[in-house]
């Protein structure tokens, strides 16, 4: 009998632990993982009945090259392999069309980000995802700053705080975390559900589920409320709305085979020239990731 009751109890635990599984990041060093994103924004601004929508096509590949393990954390070499930036108008047409990797002598936005191309950032990434420092991003900053060919130092200055906002260590460890930070701390099975939030010019408080795991893959879904808060020389922009993410990973590495994340946020911007007045703002935006063989490259 002692021995049935034994029996029963392994069988219970097994059943009750059965579906619980560490999701986390499995990374070997010198692992190489290339990533094409795509991102797609429209701006749609509101004044006395009147409609200006600004459209933000991104395209690029990154390089994330595993350096090392050490305790729970990795250390990545980040690199920008390719970026693609257009930027239309509705009123006033195109604004920019810059492919890096075709650099035009005579062009500075070319030269700039022409010089992101190639340079490492070095990532600090823990096993669930949360980026804890980057490193190199202010370095990066300042060779695009030079790349831009000004020559005085006020001028210098002004283009570095501009290019920090989005290359700086801080804003590629905000951004980045979008890609990477979605794991639990704990075992989790499916249907389990577990938050987190991150900061940066985008604020989102997400809350994820565990929708499905195979041997191969698991696929993850998020919702959020996001707080999208920018403040510019001759811009500020408030507004709130929410985010919703579908994600495949690799069940070996933890790594995302792909990723899709859809937001809507509405609110108000103001511009400089304009005083105070709030100009009603909607922003819609896609963005997609997907790991691709290394040699492919985006045109």
């Amino acid at each position: 009998m002692r021995h049935f009751f034994s029996l029963l109890l392994l069988t219970l635990t097994a059943t009750f632990s059965f579906g619980q599984t560490v999701l986390e990041y499995n990374l070997e060093k010198d692992a190489v993982f290339t990533v094409k994103q795509e991102a797609k924004q429209i701006i749609i601004q509101e004044l006395d009945g009147a409609t200006h929508e600004l459209t933000n096509l991104i395209d690029g590949v990154l390089e994330f090259k595993v350096l090392g393990k050490r305790d729970s954390i990795y250390d990545i070499a980040l690199t920008f392999k390719d970026l693609n930036l257009m930027m239309t108008s509705s009123i006033q047409g195109e604004l920019m069309n810059v492919k890096a990797n075709e650099v035009d002598e005579t062009d500075m936005q070319s030269q700039i980000f022409n010089s992101l191309l190639n340079k490492p950032v070095n990532i600090i990434l823990a096993k669930n995802g949360d980026i804890l420092e980057v490193k190199g991003g202010d370095s990066l900053v300042s060779q695009m700053a030079e790349a831009s060919g000004l020559e005085d130092e006020f001028s210098l200055n002004m283009m570095k705080k501009s290019l920090e906002k989005e290359f700086g260590s801080e804003a590629l460890s905000n951004s980045y975390k979008q890609m990477t930070f979605f794991y639990p701390k704990n075992k989790v099975k499916i249907g389990a559900h577990w938050k987190n939030e991150y900061s940066g010019k985008l604020q989102a408080k997400n809350v994820w589920t565990l929708d499905s795991l195979s041997k191969e893959s698991a696929n993850i879904s998020g919702v959020a409320d996001v707080v999208m808060d920018v403040t510019e020389l001759a811009t500020t922009m408030k507004l709130t709305g929410s985010q919703k993410t579908a994600i495949t990973t690799d069940i070996d590495t933890g790594f995302i085979t792909k990723m899709i994340v859809e937001g809507i946020s509405k609110g108000a911007s103001t511009m400089a020239q304009m005083g105070d007045q709030e100009i009603p703002t909607t922003i819609e935006s896609t963005i997609t990731y997907e790991l691709i063989a290394p040699e492919v490259q985006t045109n």
